[in-house]
C-alpha cells in the first residue's frame, strides 16, 4: 500500500498566508507538489495523494491532477482533489456541472482557486473557464487557457510556495544516471526517462549520427518546462525551446530558462557533436 505522505510544514507566502504542500509524486518527468489551505493538510491523516497525468482527448495537450483516496478503501475508491475539496467545504455538485481551476494550475487546490462551471463551457475546463462567459454562481471569472506572463507567474501563490522547496534529489540523480549511460554507449542515444513509479529507466537506441546519417532525431513526445514552479505542457511536439548546451532540458521560455538556470548548471553537460565522417570531411575534387 503506498504510504501516505507526511504533512508538510505550512509555508509562509510574502502577505504572510499560510498554505500547505502535499509531495504527490512524479508525472511528467518532475516531482509534483499540491497546494492546498492550511486548514486542509489534515487530510493526509486519512488520505493519500498521487499526481495524476490526464490527456485530453480533443488533442489539446496534457495536464497533471492531484489524485486523493481514502487509505482503508484503496486506490479504486479515489477522485480528484479539487472535486473532493468543493465537496467538503461547499457541498455536493450537480449533474451537469464541475470544478475547475481559476488560475488554470490543476494542482493548485485552495479553495479560493476553485470555481463551479458548467461542463462543456470551455474546451478545456481544467485549464479554467473562459474569460469572455459571465460569472457563475457568484465566482469571478476564470481566464482562458494560455500561458501565464512573466509578471503573473511571480504573483502566482503556487510560484511563490514551489520556489522556496529544495531541489528535487532524485532529478539531479537521473542526471548523473544519463552522464554514465553517454559514457558507457558510445554509439548510441542514452536517454533516460521515468516510469510512474518514479523509478530511472534506461532506453539505448542507436545514433544515426554515429552511422553517418547526421544528427539523432529525437523521439515523439510531450514534455513540461523543467522549471519546477511552472506547470506548463507542451500542446505540441516539440512546441518548447530547448536547452542549447546540453540538448536535453526542455523550458516554456526565456522566463523559466533563466530562472532555472541556478541549479540546472550544475549537471548541465555540453552534448558533443559528432565527429564528421570521412565521406563527409573530404574535400571536394579540383
Amino acid at each position: 500500500m503506498k504510504m501516505t505522505p507526511p504533512p508538510s510544514s505550512p509555508v509562509r507566502t510574502g502577505n504572510n498566508l499560510r498554505l500547505g504542500i502535499v509531495r504527490l509524486g512524479r508525472a511528467a518527468g518532475k516531482m509534483k507538489y499540491a497546494l492546498l489551505d492550511e486548514g486542509d493538510i489534515s487530510l493526509v491523516q486519512q488520505y493519500a495523494f498521487e499526481a495524476r497525468l490526464e490527456v485530453d482527448p480533443n488533442g489539446d495537450g496534457a495536464a497533471v491532477y492531484a489524485w486523493a483516496y481514502d487509505i482503508k478503501n484503496g486506490r479504486h475508491a479515489g477522485q480528484y482533489l479539487h472535486t473532493m475539496l468543493w465537496e467538503l467545504h461547499k457541498g455536493g455538485i450537480a449533474p451537469g456541472w464541475q470544478v475547475v481551476h481559476v488560475n488554470g494550475v490543476t494542482v493548485d487546490n485552495r479553495l479560493d482557486n476553485l470555481a463551479l462551471v458548467p461542463v462543456g463551457a470551455h474546451d478545456t475546463a481544467r485549464r479554467g473557464y473562459s474569460s469572455s462567459n459571465s460569472s457563475i454562481g457568484g465566482t469571478k471569472n476564470c481566464p482562458a487557457r494560455r500561458s501565464l506572463t512573466p509578471q503573473e507567474k511571480e504573483r502566482c501563490l503556487y510560484w511563490v510556495a514551489i520556489a522556496q522547496l529544495p531541489v528535487d534529489p532524485l532529478e539531479e540523480y537521473s542526471l548523473e544516471v544519463r552522464e554514465r549511460l553517454h559514457q558507457q554507449q558510445p554509439g548510441g542515444v542514452v536517454r533516460t526517462c521515468l516510469n510512474r513509479n518514479g523509478e530511472v529507466e534506461r532506453l539505448v537506441c542507436e545514433d544515426p549520427a554515429v552511422q553517418g546519417g547526421g544528427l539523432p532525431t529525437p523521439p515523439y513526445g510531450y514534455y513540461e518546462c523543467r522549471n519546477p514552479p511552472c506547470t506548463q505542457i507542451e500542446q505540441h511536439l516539440r512546441q518548447f525551446s530547448i536547452c542549447g548546451r546540453c540538448q536535453e532540458a526542455r523550458y516554456c521560455g526565456t522566463f523559466c530558462q533563466q530562472r532555472d538556470w541556478p541549479v540546472h548548471k550544475k549537471t548541465c553537460q555540453p552534448k558533443a557533436r559528432p565527429a564528421a565522417s570521412a565521406a563527409t570531411d573530404k574535400s571536394p575534387e579540383r
